[in-house]
């Protein structure tokens, strides 16, 4: 090796430009919730078998293997049954940190997805905060998640974990 190689630092890090082009095709179960999402409202699906509803809709049951056919409208309202506080800058961001990302439970369904709290300082936020989803000005909606801007506290009183302890 040459003594200007040894000399030199060794390359820690690369940035380059990247750009990933894809198409997704939703299935008939998941326009369900993307129409729902562009109407204002979260969509799922109920298992006749094991009665679990799960938004977004799948289609079919993971648990039962079934399919599933019948629509529950949820309403707005949910727990919080996880959650992050994100300290931790990064490029093109465009939330202010301290920020919260939770796993969120609407009430009435079986499965969480996740969602962002605002509306509450982040040392106050916690496990069994019942929250609402604030959505997109009506005219903004669209047939996807980013439809629902974040989720507030409503000012009920916290669930029990026993309450959600399954969906942790």
């Amino acid at each position: 090796m040459s003594d200007a190689l040894e000399t030199q630092d060794p390359v820690t890090m690369l940035s380059t430009p990247i750009r990933l082009d894809y198409d997704f095709t939703a299935g008939v179960a998941q326009s369900r919730s993307l129409r729902g999402y562009a109407e204002g409202r979260f969509v799922g699906q109920r298992c006749p078998v094991c009665k679990k509803v799960y938004v977004p809709s799948r289609g079919s049951c993971p648990v039962d293997a079934v399919p599933t056919k019948e629509e529950v409208v949820l309403p707005n309202t949910a727990t919080v049954t996880t959650f992050c506080v994100v300290n931790v800058p990064f490029a093109g961001q465009s939330i202010e940190i301290p920020y919260i990302t939770a796993s969120i439970l609407l009430d009435g369904a079986d499965i969480t997805f996740m969602g962002l709290i605002q509306g509450i300082p982040a040392d106050e936020v916690r496990m069994g905060l019942r929250v609402e989803a604030v959505w997109v000005p009506k005219e903004e909606l669209g047939p996807t998640l980013a439809s629902v801007k974040y989720f507030q506290p409503t000012g009920e009183p916290d669930r029990e974990i026993s309450t959600f302890r399954e969906h942790l």
